[in-house]
């Protein structure tokens, strides 16, 4: 087998983790060749160590092999947008990370390019996933759910069934997210709320029940 070149795209605490994906992958398949971080500005270089190489910044993008695959381990919904849409016009192809220990349905389950699925999330069956969406440790997402691009689900959150997640929405650690509701584009739940009403574009809402506080911090 032929293995896939991979970079991740940001060495912060969430590339760490990211990296430990790789390598549960690679325990099981031996799919991905690592060549290492991509990152402008490496805050805790020592906890790196024996993690693979820091490339440097976004400017050595262009020069990766043509076969090279990378995933974007940055929470910012608008900056993964930003080096996703960079990346794609250098012909880069993004990856698909999904932890060994995760579970997904046999129906339907359609994970967009550059999807990172943390170990132990939970997806059921007939559910969309849009463009570079992480789902982080121990979330749980519902049957007919639709998460848009650029999505982050934080750990330990639940998406119940028939649940549309704008693009770029950030689903906080612990938040749930009822059945049939709807948040609007780049809008930001709160640690520990509960969505029971749709909540609109844009805005950060936090409470139980949810409530839009202010437009997004």
């Amino acid at each position: 087998m032929v293995k896939i070149p991979l970079v991740i795209i940001g060495a912060g605490g969430f590339g760490r983790e990211v990296h430990d994906i790789v390598e549960a992958v690679n325990a099981e398949t031996d799919m991905f060749d690592f060549l290492g971080f991509v990152d402008d500005h490496v805050t805790k270089p020592e906890l790196l160590a024996g993690r693979g190489r820091i490339l440097g910044g976004d400017d050595i993008l262009p020069t990766l092999p043509s076969n090279t695959q990378y995933v974007i381990s940055i929470g910012d919904a608008r900056i993964r947008r930003s080096i996703d849409q960079s990346a794609t016009e250098l012909g880069l192809r993004a990856a698909v990370l999904v932890h060994p220990s995760a579970t997904r349905g046999m129906h339907r389950v359609e994970l967009g390019p550059g999807t990172i699925i943390c170990s132990h999330v939970s997806l059921t069956t007939d559910i969309t996933l849009g463009r570079h969406v992480h789902l982080n440790l121990n979330a749980t997402i519902g049957h007919d759910a639709v998460l848009k691009d650029y999505v982050t689900v934080n750990p330990g959150a639940t998406i119940s069934g028939n649940v549309v997640l704008e693009e770029g929405v950030m689903i906080g650690t612990g938040a749930s997210v009822n059945q049939g509701m709807t948040v609007g584009k780049e809008s930001v739940i709160g640690a520990g709320a509960a969505v029971v009403r749709s909540i609109p574009a844009g805005v950060t809402a936090i409470g139980i029940p949810a409530k839009a506080i202010g437009p997004r911090l």
